[in-house]
């Protein structure tokens, strides 16, 4: 019976031995738990980390456009006909830049024919008339001829004085030619934009179709289609933010400085035009583009960098930090994004300090 009953208390001893190893193992096994879910940011990381504050700022509203770029149609000319014939030597090509007076093409034309023949005739008749006119004036002093057949030659001089500078002008209008040809000229320096002709072309002066087009591409137009939603945010003056297909990473800014107001009937939409200086000619006429137009309210708002943004399960997040390498995950919400500021409407404020850089590996680090 003895030996039973000191069977039963070192049974006992040895089962509260194993409970409070279990108790010290446990107890271990959480304090490792809780060391490994508390991250704090390695120094490699926060040596190069930007930590931003959290401001207040004047909440800016934006929407997006598409357009195009366009002419500049105040320095566009369309070069017409002004005679008829037959082209015979165009010398440039859709694209080339011309220069004011540079010959494009050459024209024969029976009209130019015709224009330095009244000018050969208006010179022999002018030269008669002369004669005539000295002849009259010997025989008046010589009291063979009266005073009005001196005066009918100086009127008959005069007329033919007054033909010649007609026909002179014409000319001149035309070309100044007197080969027969008709010699288009680039008007104005710049680009040939358009171009409706090849050698051998008939062309007709009452035909109403232009034979070149020349833009100077140092400013271009941008149209962008506003819709009807959208019209009620677009006013005199927005500035903008434009963006190519072609230079992703290339801004051009610039202001709305008119707005259509009519619709177009086809596509239900408004076109504002932005005027941009182009003097590097980036900007090619009928490229896509997508125009930024931003407006102020009259409120202020939290803004952030947009960087120090998280998305994640349809959500913003920042990490707000702590110092000492800790942050901590905070959910935001974001009213607006424009460029490089974000707008909260809560989760943070004035004064907070947020990870602005290295965000996303952060997040992950403090997730897993």
């Amino acid at each position: 019976m003895q030996k039973f009953t000191q069977q039963i208390r070192i049974t006992l001893l040895l089962l509260i031995s194993s409970i409070a190893l279990l108790q010290i193992g446990c107890t271990e096994t959480a304090k490792k738990t809780a060391e490994r879910q508390k991250y704090l940011i390695p120094d490699s990381i926060l040596k190069k980390m930007v930590i931003d504050t959290v401001k207040e700022c004047p909440l800016v509203d934006a929407i997006t456009l598409t357009g195009s770029v366009d002419f500049n149609q105040d320095n566009q000319v369309n070069i017409y006909p002004l005679v008829s014939g037959n082209i015979e030597d165009v010398k440039v090509q859709l694209g080339d830049h011309v220069t004011a007076g540079q010959v494009l093409a050459v024209v024969k034309s029976s009209e130019m024919a015709g224009y330095s023949s009244n000018l050969v005739n208006a010179e022999t008749n002018l030269r008669v008339a002369k004669k005539n006119l000295e002849a009259q004036k010997d025989l008046f002093s010589s009291g063979l001829a009266s005073q009005l057949d001196v005066t009918s030659a100086q009127s008959n001089y005069d007329q033919a004085v007054a033909q010649l500078e007609m026909v002179k002008r014409v000319l001149k209008i035309n070309g100044n030619n007197t080969q027969g040809d008709y010699v288009i000229k680039a008007p104005i320096s710049g680009f040939i934009v358009q171009k409706n002709i090849t050698n051998n072309t008939a062309i007709r002066a009452d035909n109403g179709a232009s034979l070149f087009t020349i833009s100077d591409l140092k400013n271009v137009w941008i149209q962008a289609n506003v819709y009807e939603s959208n019209i009620s945010k677009v006013h005199m003056g927005d500035p903008v933010t434009i963006t190519t297909v072609s230079y992703p990473d290339r801004i051009f800014t610039g202001k709305i400085d008119k707005i259509l107001n009519v619709l177009d009937p086809s596509n239900k939409v408004m076109k504002v035009r932005i005027v941009l200086s182009n003097n590097d000619y980036a900007l090619k006429p009928q490229m896509f583009t997508r125009v930024v137009v931003t407006n102020q309210q009259n409120t202020n708002a939290i803004c952030i960098s947009s960087k120090a943004l998280i998305f994640d399960h349809s959500q913003y997040f920042v990490l707000k930090y702590k110092g000492k390498g800790e942050a901590d995950i905070t959910h935001v919400q974001v009213l607006n994004t424009l460029g490089d500021k974000a707008y909260l409407s809560d989760g943070v404020v004035k004064g907070d300090r947020i990870v602005g850089s290295e965000a996303i590996l952060i997040y992950d680090a403090l997730n897993n």
